[in-house]
Parts: structure tokens; sequence; C-alpha cells
């Protein structure tokens, strides 16, 4: 997880939300998909892949927008708008939690590239792992232990 360890807390730009993350990440990762493209009004967007029960809203109360689709949930802040979670309808156990609002966002780091299909031609991240759309779902459980694997030497 991080040098820190858990739990690890967040918030969105104007402080109005907060968040906590009590459980180690399934996985992280970058999504270069035009969707996360616009919400982000950036290349792509970074996040955590979380036990839905190790993560908590401590303060304020996020609201739907963004895409408003029939699989996914995207929370917002109601008062500065940053996008700060998403909940996979069809995966009601998992919230993807947006890695640049955690307090301390620098030693998070994608594992895995996602869209790269439809990736900003110039754009690398140190990702050891990419896909032209998403994974297969059994693709996931094999990123997932991979990424949870102990580094070599540790």
């Amino acid at each position: 997880m991080s040098a820190n360890g858990l739990p690890v807390e967040g918030g969105c730009l104007c402080g109005q939300v907060r968040f906590r993350i009590k459980a180690p990440p399934l996985l992280s990762m970058a999504c270069h998909c035009r969707g996360c493209q616009k919400l982000t009004s950036s290349a792509f967007s970074l996040s955590f892949m979380v036990p839905a029960d190790g993560f908590e809203v401590t303060q304020g109360e996020p609201v739907l927008g963004g895409a408003h689709r029939d699989d996914v949930e995207q929370f917002f802040c109601p008062n500065c708008k940053s996008w700060m979670f998403t909940r996979p309808l069809q995966a009601a156990w998992l919230v993807n939690v947006r890695t640049t609002l955690l307090d301390e966002p620098r030693w998070t780091t994608p594992f895995v590239d996602f869209y790269t299909s439809e990736k900003v031609d110039w754009v690398t991240t140190p990702a050891q792992h990419s896909f032209p759309k998403f994974p297969e779902i059994a693709d996931f459980q094999t990123l997932m232990a991979a990424y949870q694997a102990p580094a070599p030497g540790t």
C-alpha cells in the first residue's frame, strides 16, 4: 500500500467531501477512455479499486454526476464538482477511488492501463500491464493477485 500504511484519506478540491480507504487496494489503474478524458479534462483518470467495505465517506454528501449510465454511478462533490469515486453497479462490492484526491497521492502508481485504444498518443505510464479495452473478468483476478503479491526481495 503506502509507506504510511492504512488508513489513507483524501477529499475533493474544496474540502467539503472527505473519504477514507481502510482496506488495501485490489488494483491501481489508469483509464484512457474518452469518458475518463472528458471527466478529468486530462489524458486519463487514475484510480484504486478497493473493496466497498474498505471505503467510507467521512464528511459531506457526494452527488451522482458524470455519464448517468446504467452500469456505473459516478460521485462528485456537490460544491467544487471534483469527480471522487465510481461504483460499478455489476460489482457492488467494489469502489474505484480517484487516487489524485488522496491527501498524499505521490506514492500511487498505476499497475494497469485500460483503454489504450483511446489513449492520447504522447501518454505513457509506468503501468506493468495494458489492455486496449477492459480486460475479461478472469484477467481481473490475475491482475489483482499480481498487484497484491509482495515485490521481489521483500
